[in-house]
């Protein structure tokens, strides 16, 4: 029986070969359609906020807190949802490690601690040295229940600079520009309070290098707290403004 003649099988042009397994691999989306797709999450979460920062009611302003944060949410659930797809985060780590939710490493919770309470140390020294009165504002403390409020909402302005602001800008243009590009951001929206737009923009800096190295919210968030009410007892209220932003600080 003579041998039958067998031509070489070739894919057709334009289609993804098939790996062992029989899986097709979808095509990689387009790197302008994903960065397209980042600076629309982060523009329209910034404007959220903004409108929620200068909104002229409080119920207006709830609103669009709660929008902003319904918002972020959602956003922060698609990539996770998407991880391993073409269309989530170039990124070969996990959700929980890009995002800042793992748990936090000795060596990266022990040197932001300690830089923490060396700032803090050294501005109660430098007030005191100036003549400032400790505390400034007597009628905040001893306040627990604010305390504690103020500690869970240092931890979620973390997560949505690091976890949300920082990994989208760092996705863009890599870790290091990703540090000032989040924490110009932060202070924007700090303003016009002027204190609390300096302190939010050096703080930031800070956090996001923090959160680059080690990447993790926690202690990071801790430290927030802590350097936030430190603010708040050596800074008179006449400059603090009962540290409100947008247009809270304009009316109080």
């Amino acid at each position: 029986m003579g041998k039958m003649a067998v031509e070489p099988k070739t894919f057709p042009a334009g289609t993804a070969a098939i790996p062992e397994g029989g899986k097709v691999r979808s095509p990689a989306v387009p790197t302008v359609y994903r960065r397209c797709f980042v600076w629309t999450q982060i523009i329209v979460a910034f404007l959220f906020l903004e409108f929620a920062i200068w909104a002229p009611t409080p119920e207006i302003r709830n609103r669009w807190a709660a929008i902003a944060a319904i918002t972020i949410l959602i956003l922060v659930l698609t990539d996770v949802l998407l991880d391993g797809s073409p269309w989530s985060p170039r990124s070969s780590a996990s959700s929980l490690h890009r995002l800042g939710l793992g748990l936090p490493k000795m060596l990266g919770a022990s040197v932001v601690l300690g830089i923490g309470l060396a700032t803090i140390v050294c501005m109660v020294i430098l007030v005191s040295w100036a003549g400032g009165e400790i505390p400034a504002n007597p009628t905040w403390f001893p306040n627990l229940q604010s305390a504690w409020g103020y500690v869970i909402w240092a931890m979620l302005q973390e997560f949505l600079l690091q976890s949300f602001f920082f990994n989208r800008c760092e996705e863009l243009y890599g870790s290091a520009p990703a540090v000032w590009m989040a924490s110009t951001l932060f202070a924007a929206a700090h303003l016009p309070n002027p204190v609390l737009t300096t302190a939010a923009l050096i703080g930031a800096l800070f956090f996001c290098e923090m959160f680059r190295r080690y990447r993790s919210i926690y202690v990071l968030g801790i430290v927030h707290a802590m350097l936030g009410l430190t603010l708040a007892i050596l800074m008179p209220d006449s400059l603090l403004h009962h540290m409100r932003v947008g247009i809270g600080y304009l009316r109080y």
